[in-house]
């Protein structure tokens, strides 16, 4: 039993206990070890797979035109043999609602898959982890590598990991700036040390990013600063496909010999080897349940199901689930969260597709003479001077077919075919003349119509008015 004490009573001098608390925790390295297994297959493809699409792009030319450009200075973006210009940025905005929607569909659906199989920062992450396995061997020479004391074979060991590492960073750096400068330009430019002070700004600045986010920071880019690991959770329901470890089979854990009786030894599936940890990259126990910092990346699963095939157990003591299935219960894969991501996704993407399809690579635009309302000629006739303003957005050459009409006896005069070059805005001046017997009101609307001789599909019509004298 505790005696309160009095502080007021001689000899009882209370202390004071402060406790301090470190906010910022300092990083642990993590040594990751090599393993094998479908999973890790499926992520080597995928990122294969996108490093062939990001590097690859970058030097495919359709039509004379590099696949995928944003021509900043023209203010246009190439896509696949299509020209978007400013106005048409609302496409790019409903591209993105299509991926952030895509995303949600697919965490509610499997969790982090994004994470653990396509975003960048992993892919990066794991071929860095590559090139030191390549370079420094595998996980306990890497340990005692850096314990050891500087030495000509620990310098070379660790030059040739951060080689591979700038070159990898630097590549990736030419390459993002590839896609905002002809990259058929800047490569040859950048060899004989032309490059513009800009292009070189942003090569220093993603290869700088690329190689401290994949090579120094790595899990804590998922853990502290990457938003999507904090708000994931939302998301997530009992139906969710996790990686998850099945306490139910694998405790009581504990080392034992490959033909020992564990069970009647009160032992678990599991023999605390702790593969599950040395194979993750953001370095955490899976066996301690479902926490923010897992990127679904399935790294456990291959390590755990090599053990269990060594010691002759069943795999899946980790395993792709669901809380639901843990629990005994069973998965619904239709629900009304997943549903409506879903119905929003398809809706977005059919607006998409008709506007794409509906789209014409032309833009016009109407301006009036602001010198003089209207004008009479030597015949009588009541005239009104516009100029035409072109815009050819398509990836091609058009000859345009100019007409006007709203007006009876509406005379026009100008040129009645322009040729607009792919990219250029054309100003074409025109005359329209009427007889004021015709003009009925002050105001007439009239339409200009302008249309590709070479593809009717690229045309439009615009609105204007015609101004006559005042009626009596």
């Amino acid at each position: 039993m505790n005696t309160p004490v009095d502080p007021k009573e001689p000899g009882n001098n209370p202390v004071e206990t402060i406790e301090v608390v470190d906010l910022y925790q300092k990083r642990e390295q993590i040594y990751t070890r090599s393993f094998k297994g479908i999973y890790r297959n499926l992520r080597l493809a995928g990122g294969w797979f996108l490093f062939l699409l990001y590097f690859g792009f970058a030097w495919v030319n359709w039509e004379g035109q590099q696949i995928i450009l944003w021509d900043l200075p023209a203010r246009k973006f190439h896509l696949f043999g299509t020209t978007f210009w400013p106005q048409d940025f609302m496409l790019l905005s409903w591209l993105l609602i299509i991926c952030a929607f895509g995303l949600f569909f697919i965490t509610v659906l499997a969790g982090r898959i994004w994470c653990g199989y396509t975003c960048p920062q992993s892919v990066y992450t794991w071929i860095y982890m590559w090139a030191e396995r390549v370079t420094e061997g595998e996980r306990n020479r890497r340990i005692k590598l850096d314990q050891e004391p500087v030495s000509a074979g620990k310098l070379l060991r660790k030059s040739a990991k951060h080689a591979i590492w700038l070159f990898i960073a630097f590549a990736t750096g030419v390459t993002f700036v590839g896609y905002f400068t002809p990259i058929r330009e800047l490569v040859p430019n950048l060899l004989s040390l032309e490059v513009g002070a800009w292009a070189t700004f942003w090569i220093l600045f993603f290869t700088v990013c690329t190689y401290v986010n994949a090579g120094f920071l790595r899990e804590q880019v998922c853990i502290y600063m990457c938003p999507y690991a904090r708000f994931q959770s939302v998301m997530f329901d009992q139906d969710t496909l996790i990686v998850s470890y099945d306490p139910a089979r694998g405790e009581t854990r504990g080392p034992r010999r490959k033909e020992a009786d564990y069970k009647a030894e009160g032992l678990g599936d599991c023999i605390d080897c702790k593969v599950c940890v040395h194979v993750c990259p953001v370095g955490i126990d899976i066996r301690d349940g479902l926490q923010y910092e897992c990127i679904g990346c399935a790294a456990c699963i291959d390590g755990c199901d090599e053990i269990m095939d060594k010691m002759g157990y069943p795999r899946g003591l980790i395993s792709y689930t669901t809380e639901h299935n843990l629990e005994g219960g069973k998965t619904k894969i239709l629900r009304p969260r997943l549903l409506g991501y879903l119905a929003v996704l398809l809706i977005m993407i059919g607006m998409v597709v008709y506007t794409l399809n509906t789209r014409i690579p032309l833009s016009m635009e109407v301006l009036r003479d602001r010198n003089s309302l209207f004008s009479e000629t030597n015949q009588g006739m009541i005239e009104n001077v516009y100029t035409l303003k072109i815009a050819n957005m398509d990836g091609r050459d058009h000859h345009f077919q100019i007409t006007a009409s709203g007006l009876e006896g509406l005379s026009y005069e100008g040129e009645e075919v322009v040729l607009v070059h792919s990219g250029d805005v054309a100003s074409v001046p025109v005359r329209l003349q009427a007889d004021p017997r015709q003009i009925k009101t002050r105001t007439t609307n009239i339409q200009f119509e302008v249309r590709s001789v070479d593809d009717e599909r690229v045309g439009g019509i615009q609105e204007s008015r015609f101004i006559g004298p005042t009626q009596l």
